[in-house]
């Protein structure tokens, strides 16, 4: 949801009423926006201390650019309902703005799919076009496979997650090889970890999913926005 996959988890809402909401992509302009004001907003996923050495992406007409080169490894920038798994029922709302950071571990691995998909969403081709290319550049090192302890900060307070609740939470995600989170207790009753696959918001495409490798998201709420301030803790 990059943190790409954090749309499809963070908060689900009306499913039916979302997907007629949005049954197909507004015209590209409706996603764009003013350069300081996504660099800012980038910038605010993570803490300070970490965001001001980052690398800031923006969204153009053709997908991601580099607006800002850093020094720490750490990669902001703002996803779209596109950006994410393509099941999802807000995936064409002009008004998610899903500001996350990667951590090195995820910049190397996790942001290029999330480039390459939304670059090719942009360019107009088909979801079976989008997901044999990322698989194609998974299989052949193109994009490197997912290291260790890759994760991603959503901690901005002026994001917008879905039209459900209250639009947004404070929270880290975490990648992992995986087909499920069951070995971090995800989902369990009481685990203030919530999971979920990557490529699919739903659980019916398991014949799609396996054409890719296992990847799935782990979210865990925190306390405080990246300024710091409290952020209301959400229910699992």
């Amino acid at each position: 949801m990059a943190c790409a996959a954090l749309i499809g988890f963070a908060l689900i809402g009306a499913v039916a009423h979302a997907a007629e909401s949005y049954p197909r992509m507004a015209p590209v302009k409706a996603y764009l926006m003013e350069r300081a004001q996504e660099i800012a907003l980038a910038r605010s996923a993570a803490p300070a201390s970490i965001s001001k050495d980052a690398t800031v992406l923006v969204l153009t007409s053709t997908g991601y650019e580099t607006a800002v080169t850093g020094t720490n490894g750490f990669v902001c920038w703002v996803a779209r309902g596109f950006s994410g798994a393509r099941d999802w029922p807000e995936r064409w709302s002009p008004k998610i703005r899903a500001a996350g950071c990667d951590n090195p571990q995820a910049a190397r691995s996790m942001t290029p799919i999330a480039k390459l998909r939304t670059a090719m969403t942009l360019a107009g081709r088909s979801d079976t076009e989008v997901a044999d290319r990322i698989g194609a550049a998974l299989r052949t090192g193109e994009i490197p496979p997912l290291g260790p302890g890759a994760m991603c900060y959503m901690m901005s307070k002026s994001s917008y997650l879905s039209d459900d609740g209250g639009h947004d939470m404070a929270h880290v995600m975490f990648y992992i090889p995986s087909k499920d989170g069951a070995d971090w207790g995800a989902n369990a009753s009481g685990s203030p970890v919530f999971g979920g696959n990557y490529w699919f918001y739903t659980t019916d495409h398991q014949a799609d999913a396996a054409k890719l490798p296992p990847l799935s998201v782990l979210l865990v709420g925190v306390a405080t926005w990246s300024d710091g301030t409290p952020a209301a803790m959400p229910a699992m």
